[in-house]
């Protein structure tokens, strides 16, 4: 799979170069076989992750409204196993919340080691939405971009593994799903006024993920732009991501789960013996 999409160093980012209804090479059959396969690996991975305890990993995910940050946790995360795994969404900040600095809240919430912590909407917020409706000066904001590198520079030294994903939508496609939203009553409970108003600020938006996107994606914390026009190849694309960067711990991961269990092994047989000398 191209790595066109994945920004690991900072760039000046256009999100016009980024098609949002790309599906790449593959067919939409062919993905779906290819994710139930991805989904098991991921599966396993996390079990690695957990019983390990060596590193920890978080999801990011970040988009415009309707991109499919809930149907992303749904269709791809929804097989691991939910003792090792947490989901945190991040709304308007409370007056407590608000007392401290941005990242107060976030640093609560980011996973143990051997954990898997999926944020739907993030830190980024503070450069986005406050960005866009002007809740804070500029100097304060445009401060954050270094904040957050820092941030998760701390975060990837000690043992985190993170992953950002942007889910790139078109607005036409959002047009369509916001409108599907109204037809469809097992969704009404997602309708909202203000989706409407949010999109009369599409152009800040852009504007907004663009920087986010470029002046805070590293080695440690690349971004992935994800193509969100389909649903399903949204979903195998992020599935291909996970378990393409996590594959190569396996083996770190395995190695520290049987130098634990000789080691727990030694234990037991020196206190077997204790106890026939007894």
């Amino acid at each position: 799979m191209s790595n066109h999409r994945i920004i690991s160093e900072p760039a000046n980012i256009d999100l016009n170069d980024y098609d949002t209804a790309d599906t790449g090479d593959i067919k939409q059959k062919d993905a779906a076989a290819a994710q139930t396969k991805l989904e098991k690996r991921l599966v396993l991975l996390q079990e690695l992750l957990y019983a390990a305890g060596k590193q920890s990993v978080l999801i990011v995910l970040q988009g415009m409204d309707t991109a499919g940050k809930d149907g992303t946790i749904k269709h791809v995360m929804s097989a691991v196993n939910p003792v090792g795994c947490h989901v945190w969404s991040f709304k308007q900040p409370t007056p407590d919340e608000v007392a401290h600095d941005f990242l107060w809240r976030i640093h609560a919430r980011t996973p143990a080691l051997g954990m898997l912590h999926i944020f739907n909407r993030s830190h980024y917020e503070d450069v986005l939405v406050a960005r866009v409706h002007k809740l804070v000066p500029r100097e304060v904001w445009e401060a954050r971009y270094d904040q957050i590198n820092h941030f998760e520079q701390l975060l990837a030294q000690n043992g985190t593994i993170i992953f950002k994903f942007f889910l790139h939508l078109s607005k036409a496609e959002q047009k369509r799903r916001l409108l599907a939203r109204e037809d469809d009553r097992s969704k009404a409970w997602k309708l909202s006024a203000t989706d409407w108003k949010e999109r009369e600020l599409w152009h800040d938006y852009e504007e907004a993920y663009a920087d986010a996107v470029g002046k805070c994606a590293t080695k440690h914390a690349p971004w992935c732009i994800v193509p969100a026009d389909h649903k399903w190849y949204r979903n195998y694309f992020i599935a291909q991501q996970l378990v393409e960067r996590l594959e190569p711990l396996a083996k770190t991961w395995e190695a520290a789960l049987e130098a634990r269990g000789k080691a727990e092994l030694a234990a037991l047989q020196a206190m077997h013996r204790g106890e026939d000398q007894a």
